[in-house]
């Protein structure tokens, strides 16, 4: 592999990780928030429909005019992408959760259902922000490639984003499971 394309693959991830991590944070602490109290939870899970059905680059020129550099928007942009899943996911495991006499382990499944579908749509939002507006990443060198008919470069780029995502996905899938059979485990013992 190429050295600028290992380069702008720690550009992509490192735009993905900024947003991702913000937005998981964020995302899991208003879903609690949200979730432990029934009526709030009713009125909340209509409500982030909106936002959530947003398709999240489509916003990038408003986070261009208002932060006015590139990065700063592409963060926000990507942020925005991820954390409706998360915060609906985990609003949606609390309750289900406490409604089965407080699973946590129906609480984490949750939680990391909407991580894994957030870590999707935030890694669609990188690659796209790349190609549209940024110098580097991933994104920003298949365009190059398109744009200089370099195919081989364009493959390269592709095989590295699909790639990245699998990884991602499965890494979010094993800790999910892992921390679920903790959960199921402690909670056995205290039955026990």
């Amino acid at each position: 592999m190429e050295r600028s394309i290992f380069f702008n693959l720690l550009s992509s991830l490192q735009l993905l990780l900024v947003g991702y991590i913000s937005a998981a944070v964020l995302g899991i602490v208003a879903g609690y928030l949200i979730g432990i109290n029934k009526i709030v939870y009713q009125i909340c899970k209509w409500i982030l429909q909106v936002p959530n059905t947003i398709v999240s680059i489509a916003l990038l020129p408003i986070a261009l005019i208002i932060f006015q550099e590139a990065e700063t928007a592409a963060i926000v942009i990507v942020f925005f992408s991820a954390i409706w899943s998360i915060i609906i996911n985990t609003a949606k495991g609390i309750r289900y959760g406490r409604k089965q006499g407080r699973n946590f382990r129906i609480v984490i499944k949750h939680i990391f259902e909407g991580l894994r579908f957030a870590v999707w749509i935030a890694w669609f939002s990188t690659i796209a922000i790349e190609m549209l507006t940024l110098n580097q990443g991933l994104g920003f060198i298949i365009w190059n490639a398109y744009k200089e008919s370099q195919v081989s470069q364009i493959i390269e780029g592709i095989i590295c984003i699909a790639a990245i995502g699998l990884l991602l996905d499965q890494l979010l899938d094993l800790t999910g499971t892992i921390l679920s059979e903790l959960v199921s485990d402690g909670e056995k013992s205290k039955v026990s």
